[in-house]
Order: structure tokens, then sequence, then C-alpha cells
């Protein structure tokens, strides 16, 4: 395949940026699509070029480090998948694919397709915690959890931080990804005692980091990878309503 990509070039967070033409020739429809980036930036090293920097890690579709707006979608035209796991086959040749960073005033530009996403770290440090006794493990079955609760929980711990949600959102809110690391420590017994808190502390962390507010759009459930539903957003007030009536 013969493709031209356009990409965000930024040197860093104070300068300006600007999209960017590059031809990419002889691509497979087999590559990923962060292989068909590789090939262009062993083109521009080759060429004396700086190459285009852009954060992956697991290619795997599990760290959610790769993050990139292709086509204006966050991750891509395929749902359900990472960046990673996007292949070229979703292509035609001849395409012309424009690919820049999330958009979101929590997650400034750091370099090109880079982002800065530590305000999601601000979030779970806020209490995305458990209060475990020290000794030994205890048993598998001693706390029992309802297999509904289970599988609740288990649907909301998928999320793995990538921030497709928020580069989704016209607000810019984080809601979607607050919503499933609460939810899933809120829905087991072992996460009971800080559930209260949590809600609370965790949503004024958000606030804090500069995210929007939620409008209920809906667009962060359709690019996340993971399928995180909109349903959890819903459970996070439920659970701040009654913590703050609580409190």
């Amino acid at each position: 395949m013969d493709i031209k990509v356009r990409v965000w070039r930024q040197s860093g967070p104070s300068a300006g940026g600007k999209m960017v033409a590059y031809d990419v020739k002889g691509i497979s429809p087999d590559a990923s699509f962060l292989e068909m980036i590789d090939v262009l930036n062993e083109t521009l090293i080759l060429d004396g070029d700086d190459p285009i920097a852009f954060d992956h890690d697991c290619r795997e579709g599990i760290c959610g480090a790769c993050s990139m707006v292709i086509n204006g979608v966050a991750h891509g035209p395929e749902k359900a998948t990472t960046t990673c796991q996007l292949h070229m086959r979703k292509f035609k040749d001849g395409d012309v694919i424009d690919v820049e960073p999330w958009r979101a005033a929590a997650f400034p530009v750091i370099k090109d397709l880079i982002v800065d996403r530590s305000a999601f770290d601000q979030i779970i440090q806020a209490g995305g915690y458990i209060s475990a006794p020290t000794g030994t493990a205890p048993d598998a079955h001693a706390t029992p959890v309802p297999k509904k609760d289970a599988d609740l929980a288990f649907e909301a711990a998928t999320c793995i931080g990538c921030g497709a949600c928020v580069a989704a959102c016209p607000n810019g809110s984080s809601m979607l990804f607050t919503a499933a690391k609460i939810s899933h420590l809120g829905l087991m017994p072992q996460g009971q005692p800080e559930r209260d808190s949590r809600v609370i502390d965790m949503l004024q962390a958000q606030d804090d980091a500069g995210f929007g507010g939620c409008t209920n759009a809906g667009e962060c459930t359709m690019v996340c990878p993971k399928g995180i539903p909109l349903s959890l957003i819903g459970r996070l007030n439920s659970d701040y309503r009654k913590a703050i009536t609580k409190r």
C-alpha cells in the first residue's frame, strides 16, 4: 500500500505545532498502524530528520500507552481496538490519514503525539486503593462475592487508562475512566471501607486536574477499546449522591 500520512509535529510543550505530510510506500496490509509509523520513522532517520515521537509499550492492547487520534477518531476506525492493534488493512491504497495526539486541557502535548497523562495518576492517588490487613493471605472463598457483582467489577477493571474517553469527549471529561476505577473497587467487599471517601476524593481530583464535566454525550464509550459501558457513570453519580448525603 502507498499512503499519505499527515502527522501533528510539535517540538515541545510550549512550541507551536502543525500538520506535516509524509508519503509512506510499500506498506503491507498486515502491518499494524504503529509498524507503519516505525517504517516512516526509519525513513526520517535515514534522511536526517527528527523521528515522530509517540507513546507505545506492550503493543498488545493491554498497557494503554498508545494514544493517537486517527482521522478524527481516538484509536482509529475499528471499534474496541487500541491503536497498536489496528492494522493497515482497515485503510485503502492511496488513503490520506491524519494522525494527531489526544486533545484535552488536562493532557498537554509533550512532543508530537505524546501527551502528559499524569492527571490520571492524580485521580488514582486520590482514592484508587483499598485497606487490607497485613499477614497471611486469606482463603480464596473467605469473602463470598455474588457472581453479578464480580462480573460487573471485572468489566470495570478492564479499563487500561489509555485516555481515549477524554480525547473523544467534547468536554474533555474523564468521567468514564474515573467511573471505571471507582466501580471496580466499590462493587467488591474489599472496597467498602473507603467507598464514600473514594468517590468524593477521586471526583475532586478529577476537577482539580482540569478535566471537563460530563454531559452524557456518550462519545467516550464509543471509542473505549475495552467497551467500558456508560452505565458505570450512572453508578458513580449514585455513589456520589449517597456519599455526599452521609457526609
